[in-house]
């Protein structure tokens, strides 16, 4: 686990969320695949290249998700989400909060690991 793969692994979260399950786009995974599900974190290497890309990529797929609930009628509106069933904006936005506190805990871990400061 890395900070980076962390980004990478939330521009994958955002994409299969707001692009794949709801916009129904076929776009493909950034990072992983079948033969290498992990390579959102396996593939975070510490090269300038892919950092920026990393960066970007996320930045990317953050302003498809601002644009897409920009554009969406209400909070309420549903969507049919395979193996989710029926979902409200509302109900994956929440969602999206979990997972970014969820990651950031796991960045506070490592960011405690390099510096010792512990919260208060």
């Amino acid at each position: 686990m890395s900070l980076l793969g962390l980004v990478r692994h939330m521009a994958e979260v955002e994409r299969n969320w707001f692009r794949r399950r709801l916009s129904g786009l076929d776009a493909p995974a950034l990072f992983c695949t079948r033969q290498e599900p992990d390579a959102d974190f396996d593939g975070a290497v510490a090269d300038p290249k892919v950092v920026q890309e990393a960066w970007r990529l996320w930045r990317e797929e953050v302003a498809f998700t601002d644009d897409f609930v920009a554009r969406t009628a209400s909070l309420g509106a549903t969507f049919e989400i395979q193996r989710h069933g029926r979902m409200s904006l509302r109900e994956v936005l929440v969602h999206m909060v979990e997972e970014y506190a969820r990651h950031n805990g796991h960045a506070d871990l490592l960011r405690e690991r390099i510096d010792g400061r512990v919260g208060q």
